[in-house]
């Protein structure tokens, strides 16, 4: 595949400040990813964050969304969407500069100016792929939190395209930690995996199976609490 951008008309600036949303790079990729990229057919679309770790699909996060996804539906039947500071990332673009590279985690930015311009950009960006994938998915599914969910949330008010938001408002809210530095938790914990195997076995017309996970969880395991 050609690089979304050559390796010289890359721009000098870092990737790895609270800067990241503006880079001349993160916005040219993102472009091409809406106006170039040519997204597949599938029956399930499935949203979920991107990770600290390079590539999305190696981190221990993606691992976990994989075997969920996968217990479930077929993975022919399945296209990944990565979304978040990456902005939006098709998973098999996923070693692509600049989606490899970046190292910033929107997670950590208390800059409310960043914040604010976060979730215009990412909102615009998920609606404006929405309305480009409007007849590639039969359904849709996102899994976030944080201020990746408000984006979501947002792009989903943009268009009229359905998509469905988990982990629900109630389970988040029975689960907050307001005594924690991260209020809502772990993307890994059962209650919230629990309503994204919910989601998928809906879209795959199967009965909720009976779900095992992990959730064991340190506040050092990034990939789990910056979303």
């Amino acid at each position: 595949m050609t690089p979304i951008i050559p390796e010289n008309e890359r721009s000098s600036e870092p990737l790895d400040t609270a800067q990241l949303i503006y880079h001349p790079d993160m916005i040219r990729a993102n472009e091409w990813v809406l106006n170039e990229y040519e997204a597949p057919v599938r029956d399930v679309c499935i949203f979920v964050p991107c990770s600290r770790k390079k590539p999305y699909h190696e981190s221990p996060s993606h691992k976990l969304f994989d075997k969920v996804i996968f217990d479930i539906l077929n993975p022919d039947d399945v296209h990944i969407v990565v979304f978040g500071t990456c902005g939006i990332t098709p998973r098999e673009l996923d070693t692509e500069y600049p989606f490899m590279d970046y190292k910033f985690m929107m997670g950590k930015c208390n800059i409310i100016r960043v914040k604010r311009d976060f979730i215009k950009m990412e909102s615009e960006r998920l609606a404006a792929y929405l309305e480009k994938t409007r007849d590639n998915y039969k359904h849709r599914i996102a899994y976030c939190i944080g201020d990746f969910r408000k984006a979501m949330e947002k792009a989903t008010e943009m268009t009229d395209v359905e998509v469905t938001i988990v982990p629900k408002e109630e389970t988040i809210t029975e689960n907050l930690q307001l005594d924690k530095k991260f209020i809502y938790g772990s993307l890994n914990q059962k209650a919230y995996v629990r309503d994204f195997v919910a989601a998928l076995s809906s879209a795959a017309g199967k009965t909720l199976p009976n779900v095992s996970v992990n959730d064991t969880e340190t506040e050092e395991d990034e990939d789990w609490f910056l979303f």
